[in-house]
């Protein structure tokens, strides 16, 4: 999965909000700053090249609308990242988190709880 930039991103956030749509309706939900019509334009584009933006053309509009869900999109992002920045060990990405101040006690014995719920709903 290609990783996206950040423009691209804060199109793919709209498009997942609005489902299906012109790049009005995907401009109309992107949050302060709003880009430029001709630059998010592009960058629908250039989503669409990815493969994560599939288009159908009504009368002379382009209707664009998701390939993959969020869901999908964060498992391989996060995939992706743990792997690129933490030799795939999410011990190594929480124990990162946790020098950097960035992970209290409360919250680690909150992922626990989590964690232990989870594993007693599997057996």
């Amino acid at each position: 999965m290609d990783k996206l930039t950040a423009p691209e991103e804060q199109a793919m956030q709209a498009a997942w909000q609005v489902g299906e749509g012109n790049v009005k309706a995907i401009l109309e939900k992107i949050e302060a700053p709003v880009p430029p019509y001709t630059t998010l334009a592009s960058t629908v584009k250039n989503l669409e090249k990815k493969g994560f933006l599939a288009s159908r053309q009504i009368g002379n509009m382009y209707m664009y609308r998701p390939t993959i869900t969020e869901e999908e999109y964060k498992k391989g992002f996060m995939g992706n990242f743990i792997r690129e920045y933490f030799d795939n060990s999410y011990k190594a990405m929480v124990n990162f988190f946790v020098e950097q101040k960035q992970l209290s006690k409360g919250e680690l014995e909150e992922i626990l709880g989590m964690i232990e719920g989870k594993h007693e709903k599997e057996q």
